[in-house]
């Protein structure tokens, strides 16, 4: 292979691997490390050319993005022309003297499904052409690097962090809210289709899933390009920033996710917020909506003294305007209210029976009322930690 013929991937000629500018030992040391790091196997010459063409950004897959999946018939011919070049690797036709090497076996397999799934759909292709088709259609559905390999990231230092260890819940896996869940997921359908959709509030008492409610949906719309950014309270000065950045994956949808989010009258915050959602000079990203979760319907804390008559504020429907004027931001309110006995007992017997545990149901209502009665209520959330406490007890 001549290397330097490359168009689309000259990133590969910094690749001691590929360009043999290593010795053979050295070769072998650098596959295993990244074989045991990245969790590659099989010939790793093939998979690891995969794991780079598939995470490192290039044009074709940053033009696909930027460009909602569209590629030009001259950029589609480039790409064409390197994976013709790269065909012997791809194909598994570059073996070692090590045979080690052509047949290895991590100590964990590589876990990201977008990954996998692009590793299979490449093991049935043989030809330049479908091979190239095949990356292109990955990179039109999962992005590339992180965008592919996480859910959900955590908003840092002006960029965006994946979260590796992002939980597995459902939407199948909360019990009860049946009304509650399908407006969620009917919004979130819209969104992920291309169709108009609203920024989410989701409030109510606390542990009722309104936080689990929106980590689930990023389970299951994953594969049609959803993803989630969570961000902080204090990092809302800098929302405009991320907004933009996320402009730039248009073949992506992303949910920005603000947790337990309230503001007192006097924090600034929440004007922020404000002028992001509606009304600031640039306008939102259309593929990004914002899901708030808040155990206060207005956001931002009242008090009876603020609706006195002696208060210092003349005009004072202005004051109360601009207190509710955040939530009615939110085009969609979801309302999470505490289960009833029946339904708290539901999601104990739920959660038991998972684990391959059942209660007849006197013993079911007789236990999970006396946790309840010592604990924060009935939510939820109590009925979680019942439930971790019975089986730490077996």
């Amino acid at each position: 292979m001549n290397l330097q013929r490359l168009i689309i991937f000259r990133n590969l000629l910094d690749e001691e691997i590929f360009t043999g500018a290593a010795d053979k030992f050295a070769i072998m040391a650098r596959l295993i490390e990244k074989a045991e790091q990245l969790g590659l196997s099989g010939n790793l010459y093939r998979s690891y050319l995969i794991y780079l063409l598939a995470h490192e950004p290039n044009l074709v897959s940053t033009s696909i993005e930027i460009n909602d999946g569209l590629i030009g018939d001259n950029l589609r011919e480039s790409f064409l022309h390197d994976v013709e070049i790269l065909l012997p690797i791809l194909r598994s036709e570059m073996l070692s003297d090590f045979d080690l090497l052509n047949h290895y076996k991590p100590t964990v397999e590589n876990k990201d499904e977008s990954f996998r799934e692009l590793m299979k759909k490449l093991s049935k292709r043989i030809d330049s052409k479908s091979i190239s088709k095949t990356f292109i259609k990955h990179w039109k559905k999962f992005g590339y690097g992180d965008i592919a390999t996480y859910r959900a990231f955590r908003w840092d230092k002006n960029s965006i962090v994946g979260i590796r260890h992002f939980e597995t819940i459902r939407l199948d896996d909360l019990i009860g809210y049946t009304h509650q869940k399908k407006l969620l997921k009917d919004n979130t359908t819209a969104f992920v289709n291309g169709k108009p959709a609203n920024n989410v509030l989701l409030v109510g008492t606390r542990g009722t899933g309104k936080s689990s409610s929106v980590k689930a949906l990023v389970n299951e719309y994953y594969s049609q390009g959803l993803r989630l950014v969570q961000i902080t309270k204090p990092q809302l000065k800098s929302l405009p920033d991320l907004m933009e950045m996320l402009r730039k994956f248009s073949g992506k949808r992303f949910i920005i996710f603000l947790d337990d989010i309230s503001f007192e009258e006097s924090e600034a915050e929440y004007k922020y917020l404000k002028s992001a959602i509606e009304g600031g000079v640039e306008s939102r990203p259309e593929n990004v909506l914002i899901y708030a979760t808040s155990n206060r319907r207005h956001l931002i804390r009242e008090t009876w003294r603020d609706r006195h008559d002696w208060q210092e504020e003349v005009h004072r429907d202005d004051s109360t305007n601009e207190t509710i004027s955040l939530s009615d931001r939110f085009g969609l309110i979801i309302h999470y209210h505490a289960p009833t006995q029946e339904e708290y007992l539901e999601i104990i017997r739920s959660m038991l029976n998972k684990n391959g545990i059942e209660f007849d149901n006197e013993t079911l209502r007789l236990e999970g009322l006396r946790w309840e009665m010592s604990h924060s209520g009935r939510n939820g959330r109590t009925a979680q930690q019942f439930v971790n406490h019975y089986l730490g007890q077996q």
